[in-house]
């Protein structure tokens, strides 16, 4: 058998094709890792998601704290304090201004008097159960509430009242509207506003916002 020569021209032609299918199998070996590790990426991202909403990392995840703040008795923002808690810590100018008097005697005020020209809507600073509601000729018209953590306030000099005893109330549900009072007929119409905090009175401007286990 005759040994036949290959044409010049074939040779090139030939090393071409072996650098195309060279080049191919290139492109061919890169595309499959690339789509590999592409699924792999997404699997983990996908895992990643699963572990963050689910139960058993639930611990990792922030909740938003439902406890309430303490608020204050009235909603209307025209309300202004018009007699101050008496504070023993504070100067003397303060404290004068903090004395109640009635009936020939001088009384350090045990609550705060929030007051405006006209009637304001009063209302409950947590939820509660109402334990007292007495028309005093002294005070006024009263509200006593329990609230959880042994926490209770009392609403003085009340105008008129719509709670009655044993009555369950929600934060900002309205209690009555503000009134006056004998022992502080001066003031005009306010709410005379009591807190008492595990049987101690308590100055309620340091509670406001506060949540219950916040209190100290």
């Amino acid at each position: 058998m005759k040994r036949r020569k290959l044409k010049k021209i074939a040779v090139p032609i030939m090393y071409g094709v072996s650098i195309m299918m060279l080049v191919g199998s290139v492109y061919c070996i890169e595309k499959i890792v690339n789509n590999h590790v592409f699924q792999n990426d997404s699997v983990e991202v996908e895992e990643d998601i699963s572990d963050v909403s689910g139960e058993s990392y639930s611990e990792n995840v922030p909740t938003i704290n439902d406890e309430p703040r303490i608020s204050r008795p009235y909603t209307n923002g025209a309300v202004k304090i018009v007699k101050n808690f008496y504070d023993y810590q504070a100067d003397s100018s303060t404290q004068e201004g903090s004395i109640v008097y009635y009936g020939n005697t001088y009384m350090q005020n045990s609550g705060v008097d929030y007051g405006m020209d006209s009637e304001f809507e009063v209302v409950s600073i947590l939820d509660g159960t109402v334990t007292e509601v007495n028309d005093d000729e002294v005070m006024g018209k009263t509200i006593k509430i329990k609230h959880s953590n042994d926490l209770i306030s009392v609403y003085q000099s009340m105008g008129s009242v719509d709670v009655k005893v044993n009555d369950s109330v929600v934060q900002g549900s309205v209690l009555g509207k503000s009134g006056t009072s004998n022992v502080s007929s001066d003031l005009g119409n306010h709410l005379h506003f009591e807190l008492y905090y595990q049987g101690s009175v308590v100055n309620p401007e340091n509670y406001y916002d506060k949540l219950l286990g916040e209190l100290k």
